[in-house]
């Protein structure tokens, strides 16, 4: 019995003894077949990751390029600041450092605490950027552990000329993005391509190598130059400024435009803001009213159409109408004049605005060719002016006009427009009838002072183009509804435009939201400067609010300003540089 169980015991044994070798075995065997798979298979892939893990790559950001005015004064630039950062696995105490940070560069501490606190792992946290000079003095002086912060080199945009023009230049976001203006529409031009370097670590993160020779340097974006006159911007403004004291109204706009190129000299618009702070602007201060808005233009429409009947022999120049006392029938609709007029020539027409007048060459033309003359001068489409937030203004097609627009249409009813749109449209009356595309960026730098217009169409004749501007528009502002703009000494040409809103109750015109419009240039005879300014819903001011009354002094105010500035004298030469009226603010 007791051979048999000692038997039994060995035989145990040898098998658990046999057990053990066999999983040492195995064991043996995948360790081995391991070892085998990282040193020949995987030694590749492994090799990376550790180069990845002992490798940093850092963004070298690149330079945002200058936004310069037409003579090279700096309206956007980067200077480079400081940016405070954490690593949070390397943070014992995260309440101490937040608090310590905090009160040195005063934000509130319990939010950085808990920015430190969700996320410890972290090797990197922002806690704030763009310090100023002091906030840098202050945290250098803290007592925080070493390598659990730093600072980083960033680039911070900043306008030195304040809200000049700063729906033109928009502003660049936290993360060098622009927003809005020239900063969004030339953004890639400005921003550049980043560039980056890799920084060798040891095991705790520390930097301890840069290994020059993965370095890809930085493309620093380049500069852009506007056709935007500093000194007329600052001229536009203050007018705007002034406009918006006496009138009161919802919005306005003045933009200045070399007549022969195209070049926009200045786009001011009301309300603005200051880029360098582009937190406190209201948000209807980032439009750009020049661009966004659109208004019916009234009265300042009637040349265009009086034009295109003098190109297709429907009016001749001394053709005489007769105004009926100021009340027309005009099938199911009755049309009345501000004041009533008896017979009038085609210039007194323009000159006293006649509804009616207007109504009469309608309905000679005909909506096919009302509607060709809407197109053909620019309207209903955008201008293509190089900055965003532009619309197309409202041209319905012709087959939703009725027997109403035939009346409608020939005294800017029925269609909306930008005050970029009539400008240009105006532009085309100043250039031989050509249709010029307005833009504010400089296309050649090379010879800015010989820079060819585009031209994109042509509208009328020269001959239709010199008359409608010199025989009619000259005598809206020598005698007409545009007396106000008048200059001793200039030549000046214009109309006026009073237009009602729609009242969104009724559906229905409104009798006390109007918009005031002008647009008038100088000399008659050989246009250099074409000024346009709108003022949206006056509400203050004495006087009734017309545009020859709203309108027309600013616009001539600013017409005056431009036409010194540039050295052009009554007879419409140029004065040589030195020669210039001098100017009574230099802008640095």
């Amino acid at each position: 019995m007791e051979l048999a169980n000692s038997t039994a015991s060995s035989s145990d044994a040898r098998w658990r003894t046999r057990l053990i070798i066999g999983l040492l075995l195995a064991v043996w065997m995948v360790l081995s077949g391991r070892l085998v798979m990282l040193q020949f298979i995987d030694s590749e892939q492994l090799r990376k990751l550790a180069e990845r893990q002992r490798t940093i790559r850092e963004v070298v950001p690149a330079r945002p390029g200058e936004i310069v005015d037409r003579d090279g004064r700096v309206l956007a630039e980067t200077i480079r600041v400081s940016s405070i950062y954490v690593v949070p696995n390397r943070i014992d105490d995260g309440w101490e450092i937040a608090q310590q940070l905090a009160d040195s560069l005063k934000i509130d501490r319990d939010a950085l605490f808990e920015r430190l606190a969700v996320h410890p792992e972290r090797q990197f946290q922002w806690v704030k950027r763009r310090l100023t000079d002091e906030e840098v003095v202050r945290v250098r002086e803290l007592d925080l552990p070493v390598g659990s912060w730093g600072f980083r080199d960033e680039y911070l945009r900043q306008y030195p000329q304040g809200s000049l023009a700063a729906q033109v230049l928009g502003t660049r976001d936290i993360d060098g993005l622009g927003r809005g203006g020239i900063e969004s529409s030339f953004d890639r031009t400005l921003r550049g391509d980043d560039g980056y370097r890799e920084l060798e670590c040891d095991a705790r993160g520390r930097v301890i190598d840069i290994n020059a020779r993965t370095d890809r340097p930085p493309r620093h974006g380049q500069s852009v130059m506007l056709t935007i006159d500093s000194i007329l911007q600052l001229y536009a403004e203050r007018a705007m400024d002034e406009s918006f004291e006496k009138w009161k109204p919802k919005s306005c706009a003045a933009a200045v435009m070399d007549a022969k190129t195209g070049e926009l000299l200045a786009l001011a618009s009301r309300p603005t803001f200051d880029p360098n702070q582009p937190g406190n602007a209201p948000p209807d201060a980032w439009t750009n009213r020049l661009l966004a808005d659109m208004y019916e233009p009234g009265s300042t429409f009637k040349p265009f159409i009086v034009a295109w009947a003098l190109k297709h022999d429907v009016i001749q120049r001394e053709e005489i109408f007769n105004c009926e006392n100021g009340v027309y029938r005009m099938g199911r609709r009755m049309l009345k004049d501000f004041r009533p007029h008896g017979n009038l020539n085609v210039v007194d027409i323009l000159v006293k605005s006649s509804n009616i007048g207007m109504a009469k060459i309608g309905e000679r033309l005909g909506n096919p060719r009302l509607h060709e003359a809407a197109v053909t001068f620019g309207f209903g489409a955008k201008t293509g002016i190089e900055l965003p937030g532009e619309v197309s203004g409202r041209l319905l097609p012709l087959k939703k006009w009725t027997s109403y627009s035939t009346g409608s249409i020939p005294m800017g009813q029925e269609i909306a427009v930008t005050p970029i749109q009539l400008l240009a449209a105006y532009g085309a009356l100043s250039n031989g009838g050509q249709l010029v595309t307005p833009h504010v960026v400089r296309r050649d730098e090379a010879s800015p002072r010989n820079e060819p217009a585009i031209f994109t169409s042509q509208a009328v004749s020269p001959e239709i183009a010199e008359w409608v501007r010199i025989h009619a528009l000259r005598e809206v502002v020598k005698r007409g509804t545009g007396k106000k703009s008048d200059l001793a000494g200039f030549r000046v040409f214009g109309k006026t435009g009073t237009s009602q809103k729609l009242d969104p109750v009724t559906g229905g015109y409104s009798h006390d939201r109007h918009v005031n419009s002008f647009v008038c240039g100088a000399p008659a005879e050989d246009p250099r400067v074409l000024v346009i300014v709108v003022v949206d819903e006056p509400h203050g001011g004495p006087g009734e609010h017309l545009g020859g009354i709203v309108a027309a002094p600013i616009a001539a105010d600013i017409l005056h300003k431009a036409l010194l500035h540039l050295g052009v004298t009554p007879d419409g030469t140029t004065l040589q540089s030195a020669e210039k009226v001098s100017d009574d603010t230099i802008i640095e």
